[in-house]
């Protein structure tokens, strides 16, 4: 997520009450998730064992609960929730905005594109030319739509992020600042729910078409012209990357790859990345022609186990 402008370190510090390390004419121009950091953003870590991690990444200030030694260029943040301040961050940078009608006056529709009835557009959201809209759709703020987009009845773009931290006294939401964006040429079906990023962007790339009852979750990439079918789950932070095939009833785990030309064949589980270019199958899925011949062998262990027995 990027700032409308650059704040100063200190600017930044009086918004979430706590103490910073460094210039205080520092410049910050964003915040992000670890995983998508970028220099002049912050980066928040919470607990010793991702220390390193945040440290070493690309942000150049880090929120933080412990004064630590810091690399050179870098400033800190220290809080004793890191988690509790980059929401208040997200609040104050991407505030809730009610609506106030069916399609925002903030929105920008392009020429052809058509809009059935009972279609939900949020504040800010950007949708191009020649596009179908189907009714009962909900875009929610700030989402990004490209050319020649069909959006089928019932799908949501936009929803927050499955993000929670287990506190004591109950789960804590990591709120969602981030967008959608649907590139050109992008079919969806009926009943989809693609969930915005945290702080970056979930994104659909340019000719790829999703079946109906698609989940994908947040910061998660789809490549360019994948197929997707019925009743797929992706966790968020997911790359999909080009002509990738997930067929009925996939379940993806987050934070994994799967690698370009990839076919995963239905009722798969990935746990792991996936290197492209190879067909997949079972749970946790591996090459289809092995696992196949797994299969085939458990299917004569009983065969065996008579054998034996007879003798």
């Amino acid at each position: 997520m990027r700032f409308p402008k650059a704040y100063t370190l200190k600017e930044i510090a009086e918004i979430i009450q706590a103490e910073f390390v460094g210039e205080s004419v520092f410049p910050v121009f964003g915040m992000n998730e670890i995983h998508v950091v970028e220099e002049g953003e912050i980066v928040f870590v919470d607990h010793p064992k991702y220390y390193d991690k945040a440290l070493q990444s690309k942000a150049t200030v880090v929120l933080i609960n412990k004064k630590v030694d810091r690399p050179k260029g870098k400033a800190l943040l220290i809080s004793d929730d890191p988690f509790r301040d980059f929401n208040k961050l997200t609040l104050f940078f991407k505030p809730f905005k009610e609506a106030s009608s069916s399609i925002a006056e903030t929105a920008e529709i392009g020429d052809g594109t058509v809009i059935q009835p009972n279609v939900f557009i949020g504040n800010g959201v950007k949708i191009g030319e020649n596009c179908t809209i189907h009714p009962n759709v909900t875009i929610y703020d700030n989402c990004v739509i490209g050319n020649n987009v069909t959006i089928h009845a019932g799908t949501i773009l936009g929803a927050d992020a499955f993000y929670y931290k287990n506190r004591p006294e109950g789960f804590d939401k990591l709120l969602s600042g981030g967008r959608v964006v649907v590139e050109d040429n992008v079919d969806i079906g009926a009943s989809c729910t693609i969930d915005r990023g945290v702080t970056g962007d979930t994104i659909i790339k340019e000719g790829s078409k999703l079946d109906n009852q698609i989940q994908v979750g947040h910061d998660t990439v789809i490549g360019k012209k994948c197929l997707i079918a019925s009743h797929v789950g992706i966790a968020g932070c997911v790359i999909v990357e080009d002509e990738v095939t997930l067929w009925g009833q996939v379940g993806v785990t987050s934070g994994i790859t799967i690698g370009k030309k990839a076919v995963v064949l239905a009722q798969s589980g990935l746990s792991k990345s996936l290197e492209g270019g190879k067909t997949y199958f079972g749970s946790p899925a591996e090459e289809a022609r092995e696992k196949l011949k797994q299969m085939a062998h458990v299917k004569k262990i009983p065969e065996m186990l008579e054998k034996l027995k007879k003798n």
